[in-house]
């Protein structure tokens, strides 16, 4: 158990490398890499193509391993894949000749292998009610649309009731209607859960919408998260509505400038002698511009009109 005080998930000095295809120096996608998540927080972190966020992903689900740096969740260091933690992968990952059902129920037993027949049942009907899949839980997957199996996806990793929820651009090959209808079940179930989240995203709508802080790699090689956005419009939040806030516009401008230009230059400035060596923190109030100090005029009455006796 995480003693109050501390993170949930810290990251620490993380970096990984590969040979060169050539034979020469080790390429270094990512280094320098550190962050917090604390227990309960849904964590976005978006950047160009090649940073390493894919790579970060796996290295926190134990599926590959750093080549330098730390990973403590829950107080315990990562090594090797747990149940621990749930992964959503940018496919679905089913097994095709299972039923949805059995797909969910495969990673129940996985979970709890004492469990009666009855018990795995009833639990896997849980979360495939929760993703709103009653009555489709005897069907295969080549029977199902792709927000559908997303979906069964969704529910397999909810059912093992992990520590921490890791997800890849879970959403990325679908559509934008289906996108937003099972963003909103992601919120209802993150909400009723209190799941610990770190997801991948290139959607600077979807990161505000689901998180409550936004993490900005810069470019690769060598990238870092540069920076860390807290996102403090209010939750519930509701797509038709989060636009009218008014952190919404400061600060997805301030996502989609780092995306364009500042990412690019964070590479030239990372190596200077006075450059962070954490990721610096924006709070809403740091990117909108402060109301001007206007003093009121002073309020205009009626002409008061004195008679004088003669």
């Amino acid at each position: 158990m995480t003693p109050p005080n501390l993170p949930f998930l810290q990251v620490e000095n993380l970096a990984r490398a590969y040979p060169s295809p050539t034979g020469g120096d080790a390429v270094t996608v990512f280094d320098h890499v550190n962050f917090r998540i604390h227990k309960g927080e849904f964590v976005c972190v978006t950047g160009h193509s090649g940073c390493g966020k894919s790579t970060i992903l796996n290295i926190l689900a134990g599926l590959d391993s750093a080549t330098t740096g730390n990973v403590f969740m829950d107080g315990r260091e990562v090594a090797g894949p747990s149940l621990d933690r749930g992964v959503i992968f940018q496919s679905h990952a089913l097994m095709p000749w299972l039923s949805v059902l059995e797909n969910v129920s495969f990673a129940v037993k996985s979970r709890w292998a004492s469990w009666s027949k009855q018990q795995v049942r009833e639990h896997a009907m849980r979360y495939i009610e929760l993703v709103g899949l009653k009555g489709a839980e005897h069907k295969k997957p080549s029977q199902l649309s792709g927000g559908m199996k997303q979906r069964v996806g969704i529910a397999r990793a909810f059912s093992i009731e992990p520590k921490m929820l890791l997800m890849d651009e879970p959403f990325g090959a679908l559509d934008a209607l289906t996108r937003g209808v099972i963003q909103d079940e992601l919120l209802k179930i993150c909400a009723e859960t209190q799941q610990t989240v770190f997801m991948i995203t290139h959607d600077v709508d979807e990161a505000i919408l689901l998180s409550d802080k936004i993490m900005l790699m810069s470019n690769g090689p060598h990238a870092r998260i540069a920076e860390i956005v807290n996102n403090t419009l209010p939750r519930p939040r509701e797509r038709s509505a989060i636009h009218k806030q008014p952190h919404y516009y400061p600060i997805r401008n301030h996502l989609v400038d780092f995306l364009v230009s500042r990412s690019k230059q964070f590479g030239s400035l990372r190596d200077a002698p006075d450059a962070p060596s954490s990721p610096t923190v924006f709070d809403p109030a740091d990117l909108i511009e402060p109301e001007p100090n206007v003093v009121p005029a002073p309020p205009v009455g009626k002409p008061h009109i004195h008679l004088v006796n003669a």
